[in-house]
């Protein structure tokens, strides 16, 4: 049995948390507000931003998932999530005197600033044109270089029961791109709190894993099987060119090679059989 921390427990660190204590692990929610987390899992009250907070941990740790959130789409946001929360949590650590077996730390696919639609893997480029993906980076450089046993998993865009963004801008009938293609890479949510249940499971990783299902698509053929599947009207199309001189946003198709060589296989490997199993609950609800 191992004794695991989430700092950050929010949906899916609960979700982990629970799998965690099913296989008969000790395992402690790291959050501001602690009701709200499952009963298997033990309360943790803290704030990751408050250095003072973490002088409580719990002894003899084996494995920390950080998988905390910012508050909002700003720049001292992310600051506080992504750099001042690890950053603290590795000091609390030290502090301790823990030794850690492996430590997760959650970023995202918004480090990568590809915009042509390229293939990108865990050795591509990162040089993020915006705040989010610098700070970002900046936390995943903080806990790699701050442990030996530390690891990265960079998901892609989180979908699943109660994220209803695509399916709203669908029903809406909001516009997709289709010239040139706008691709996107995402993961549903349970296979989220999977991928990082296999991962501490593994006795070795490598330092970076890209979290995204099998099957990068254009936002049209996405949006298209929605709107069939919902029985609404397809989206409109959009262009946007270079000449109109709005920014260019990222634009990749991320390759999951890496994290499917671990023996690791999806719940929901495409948008289909995510989106699918969404729409199905609605209809079986209703």
């Amino acid at each position: 049995m191992s004794r695991i921390l989430i700092a950050g427990c929010g949906e899916i660190g609960a979700t982990l948390g629970v799998r965690l204590g099913a296989d008969g692990h000790e395992v402690w929610g790291l959050r501001r507000r602690t009701v709200e987390l499952p009963g298997s899992i033990r309360p943790l009250r803290a704030d990751l931003t408050v250095s003072q907070t973490l002088e409580a941990l719990p002894a003899a740790l084996d494995s920390v998932v950080y998988i905390a959130a910012a508050d909002n789409y700003s720049d001292q946001a992310y600051e506080a999530a992504y750099v001042q929360g690890p950053a603290n949590l590795m000091q609390a650590l030290t502090a301790t005197g823990q030794n850690v077996r492996r430590i997760i730390f959650v970023s995202s696919t918004g480090v990568y600033a590809q915009c042509d639609g390229e293939w990108v893997d865990e050795r591509s480029a990162t040089h993020p044109a915006d705040f989010s993906g610098r700070r970002l980076l900046e936390g995943e450089r903080l806990v790699l270089d701050g442990s030996n046993r530390a690891l990265v998993v960079r998901f892609g865009g989180i979908y699943g029961p109660g994220r209803d963004r695509l399916l709203n801008r669908v029903r809406d009938r909001r516009p997709c791109r289709d010239r040139p293609p706008q691709y996107t890479n995402r993961i549903h949510s349970e296979d989220c709190a999977g991928v990082l249940h296999h991962l501490l499971s593994l006795e070795s990783t490598d330092q970076i894993y890209l979290g995204v299902d099998n099957e990068p698509a254009a936002q049209c053929a996405v949006m298209d099987w929605l709107a069939k599947q919902m029985g609404v009207p397809m989206p409109p199309r959009s262009r946007t060119t270079d000449a109109t001189g709005e920014r260019r946003r990222s634009n990749k198709r991320c390759r999951n090679a890496r994290l499917l060589s671990t023996g690791y296989r999806f719940l929901y490997p495409s948008y289909r059989e995510g989106y699918g199993k969404i729409l199905a609950d609605r209809k079986t609800v209703k």
